[in-house]
């Protein structure tokens, strides 16, 4: 298990890091079984909120369904069957996930503000983000390579420009099964792209210094947003996958489009957490969620980050 400051270092360093184990046997089951309801509910069309094949951003609509989903949005939706919902709610503000969260952002491993933050420490500014899961797609699936919140017509000085401004969030993916789907180039959250990386193919099968994240079921990969990805789906392995992000309250504007672009102002305000039995964990979730409303109402029409 890697301390702290190995953690923090190598996200720093690489862009990405991988916790083993994070869940234990009886969460891993939990999840597995409500995903595996929640995606059925998705693929048969009484699930609207998906991500649809051929599109690699939002928005996505339910109406293309029966081109086959790749994703499935808003785990933490109010409208999600009860005891799905409570199992992904106690999955997404899970103690060592968001310590984690805290840990980075505090830290600055990922570009996040100064130590200690806004009001004494990450965890307490912690804001509410997205939670989705990434499925097997109907079919083999790739997605182009892209920073999430960088143009791919953007200058170096462009580049640099983001990239040196603080990231203000901790985004991860968690594995339910064996899962080889994010390709990264490790150190270029750190860097404008490379000639020949702005010269490859959108979906150039290899790039200089690539790697394959490897997970096992339970393990979690954080990672920049913006450091130099894509996914690979195969659409004969299943795949389940939870893919979420915690930001915090320094973020502000930075952070509300790659956010709020997904529609989760919509139902935030009907959110209830009293599946969580801890009160203080309870507390923290809802302030976490607060602190996503308050966001919502002061950015106003945000738009997109990337289009299709």
């Amino acid at each position: 298990m890697p301390t702290p400051q190995e953690i923090k270092s190598s996200l720093h360093r690489d862009g990405f890091v991988v916790i083993p184990s994070v869940l234990s046997e009886s969460e891993l089951s939990a999840l597995r079984a409500a995903a595996t309801r929640t995606t059925a509910r998705a693929r048969s069309g009484a699930w609207p909120h998906i991500r649809t094949l051929g599109k690699q951003f939002p928005p996505w609509s339910a109406a293309d369904i029966h081109k086959g989903i790749w994703g499935v949005q808003h785990l933490l939706h109010p409208d999600l069957p009860p005891d799905d919902a409570a199992v992904f709610t106690r999955s997404y503000f899970h103690p060592r996930i968001l310590d984690t969260a805290a840990l980075l952002i505090d830290g600055g491993g990922d570009g996040g503000g100064e130590e200690g933050g806004e009001g004494g420490g990450g965890g307490d500014q912690l804001v509410m983000e997205l939670y989705n899961m990434l499925v097997r797609p109907d079919a083999d699936y790739e997605l182009r390579w892209h920073r999430d919140d960088v143009p791919p017509e953007a200058t170096a000085e462009q580049e640099m420009s983001r990239l040196g401004r603080p990231a203000w969030h901790a985004q991860w993916n968690l594995a339910l099964w064996d899962d080889e789907s994010l390709v990264v180039v490790p150190g270029s959250h750190l860097r404008a792209r490379t000639d020949a990386e702005r010269a490859a193919d959108p979906f150039a099968r290899e790039l200089p210094g690539q790697l394959v994240v490897r997970l096992r079921p339970g393990d979690v990969a954080f990672y920049n947003n913006n450091i130099l990805h894509r996914g690979v789906y195969d659409s004969a392995r299943e795949r389940m996958t939870l893919h979420g992000s915690v930001g915090h309250a320094g973020g502000s504007k930075l952070r509300a489009r790659n956010v709020l672009q997904h529609g989760v102002g919509e139902w935030v305000e009907r959110c209830d957490f009293s599946v969580l039995e801890d009160g203080a964990q309870r507390a923290r979730a809802e302030g976490m969620r607060q602190r996503l409303i308050k966001l919502g109402r002061e950015s106003g029409d945000v738009g997109y980050s990337l289009k299709d």
